[in-house]
C-alpha cells in the first residue's frame, strides 16, 4: 500500500479544509481533488492508501483514496482527479516541511491515526503560536 501528502494551500485548520470540501462537494460532486500529475503507482495507492494533508506546517489528517481518475482541468489541459472518502481522519501530528504538487508515503512513512480521546486533548492545538506548535512536535510532544 502506498499513500500521498500533499499541502492543503489556504487552509489554516482542519476544520477549514471540511468546510471547503463540503462545499466542493456541492456544488462539483463527487468530492475529489484535482491535479496536473497523475500517480504512475496508482494500483498500489487504490490498495488502501490515503492522502495526508498538511495544514499549518503539519500533517494533520488523512482521507481514503478511493478512485483515480483522467479529468480536465479548468483551463483545458488534462489532469487527474483524486476521488477521496469524506471522512477526514486525525493523524498524530507531524512537522512537514513546505513542498510543490503532492508526494508519494510510503506506509511505513505515514503518521498513525491518532487515538481516540487525543483529539480532545489537543483542541487547544490551532490557538498555539505556530513556532510553538513547531518547537514542541519536533520535541515529540504534540
Amino acid at each position: 500500500m502506498l499513500h500521498l501528502i500533499k499541502l492543503a494551500v489556504g487552509c489554516a485548520s482542519v476544520d477549514d479544509l471540511a468546510e471547503w470540501q463540503a462545499r466542493r462537494a456541492k456544488t462539483h460532486p463527487p468530492l475529489r481533488h484535482r491535479t496536473r500529475a497523475t500517480p504512475k503507482r496508482a494500483e498500489e495507492i487504490l490498495a488502501g492508501g490515503s492522502l495526508y494533508w498538511v495544514i499549518a506546517g503539519f500533517v494533520q489528517v488523512r482521507q481514503r483514496i478511493v478512485a483515480i481518475m483522467p479529468d480536465t482541468l479548468e483551463d483545458g489541459s488534462p489532469g487527474c482527479a483524486l476521488h477521496l472518502d469524506p471522512a477526514l481522519v486525525p493523524v498524530q501530528l507531524r512537522p512537514a516541511k513546505p513542498f510543490q504538487g503532492w508526494r508519494y508515503l510510503a506506509a511505513a512513512d505515514a503518521p498513525p491515526d491518532r487515538p481516540r480521546g487525543m483529539a480532545e486533548a489537543q483542541e487547544g492545538f490551532a490557538a498555539m503560536p505556530a513556532a510553538m506548535r513547531r518547537e514542541l512536535a519536533e520535541l515529540g510532544l504534540l
